[in-house]
């Protein structure tokens, strides 16, 4: 196994612009000059640095709720977990915690940061923080969702059985799923 050199330098941008804009992106060319002094161009995602959160919401300690919704990307109704950006003057629990009241129609009295991960690092400049939310309680706000979201409970004994589904996709709910899981045996 190489050994990861820690002093390893970034390289230097030496310039940066974007090339494309639409209403919810920004696609941006970074001219890269690296330490051996080989020059490329990369593409990437401009971010806005908001950020975004994914809840696991538990409903009692053997069940979870999903979300089934329209995913454009794939024109398919998909099953995930509660998930959004970051509104401006937010954190993310409070980000968290707003989201569960518009998808599925709880708070939570206590919310646990389980990690923050990224999304196609090469790509993007964007971070989503997933959550366990527990000690729930019935509370709605409105959403920006077209329509109802589909809210599903899940026992975290059929986990298998979720995998096998061909709508249970999401690189980041199977992260959140499999983190949930840890979390839960090691409480």
């Amino acid at each position: 196994m190489s050994k990861i050199d820690p002093d390893k330098l970034l390289p230097n941008i030496t310039e940066r612009r974007i090339v494309a804009r639409s209403k919810f992106f920004a696609v941006e060319e970074v001219d890269l000059t690296f330490s051996n002094q080989e020059e490329r161009t990369f593409e990437r995602m401009a971010g806005a640095g908001r950020g975004a959160v994914m809840i696991v919401p538990f409903i009692n300690p053997d069940t979870f709720l999903l979300v089934r919704e329209y995913a454009a990307g794939t024109h398919s109704y998909q099953i995930g977990f509660p998930k959004g950006l970051i509104d401006p003057g937010e954190d993310g629990a409070t980000a968290a915690n707003r989201e569960l009241q518009e998808e599925v129609g709880y708070a939570a009295n206590s919310l646990s940061l389980l990690q923050s991960v990224s999304m196609a690092p090469t790509f993007f400049d964007s971070n989503m923080d997933i959550f366990i939310a527990h000690d729930l309680y019935p509370s709605q706000l409105e959403g920006d969702e077209p329509e109802p979201l589909e809210v599903i409970e899940w026992s975290i004994h059929e986990i298998p059985q979720l995998l096998a589904r061909e709508d249970f996709t999401e690189a980041r709910s199977i992260a959140a799923l499999l983190l949930a899981e840890r979390w839960r045996t090691q409480k």
